[in-house]
């Protein structure tokens, strides 16, 4: 049986199209199941805090703790950046080149916030934790306060493999 040439041209680009899309999904789903990186080449985690989900950049070392969110002119709704400190510490952070308002929220190692402080952009006022922690989360000002988030919530997360 024979087809018509335009009936065999339409087949084929039908295939075509098919297998582009199942490639395509499959890129997304693989993308999807992987662990993110932020336009930084930072990892992203995702966390949960009281029933509230949210991705955070990761920070682990000196030079990107120390850049931090300098220079960003924004942060999404639902996302924020966990500094990682390999001991326990009085943690100090300032607003120094950063533009975006913050709150940010000092994190014992079993999940616990411990303090909750807001931050003006551009400025050079330290913001400590209470006591030594090895965490601290930055997020869009007011977040924590928006979402009833208090001291004495527990942050839910699991850190990046270092060796991956």
């Amino acid at each position: 049986m024979q087809f018509h040439p335009e009936v065999v041209s339409l087949i084929k680009r039908a295939l075509w199209f098919a297998g582009a899309v199942l490639v395509i999904a499959t890129v997304v789903t693989f993308l999807a199941s992987c662990p993110g990186q932020s336009p930084a080449g930072l990892p992203i985690i995702k966390m949960e805090i009281d029933g509230h989900k949210l991705k955070a950049e990761v920070v682990s070392t000196m030079e990107q703790r120390t850049r931090g969110l300098m220079y960003r002119r924004e942060l999404d709704r639902n996302a924020g950046m966990l500094f990682v400190y390999e001991e326990k510490e009085q943690l100090s952070f300032w607003m120094k080149n950063t533009f975006i308002p913050l709150s940010i929220a000092f994190i014992a190692d079993d999940g616990r916030i411990e303090h909750i402080t807001d931050m003006a952009p551009q400025t050079l006022a330290p913001h400590s934790s209470l006591k030594p922690v090895r965490y601290a989360l930055e997020m869009n000002r007011g977040w924590f306060e928006g979402n009833n988030i208090k001291v004495g919530a527990r942050a839910e997360f699991t850190l990046p493999d270092p060796t991956q």
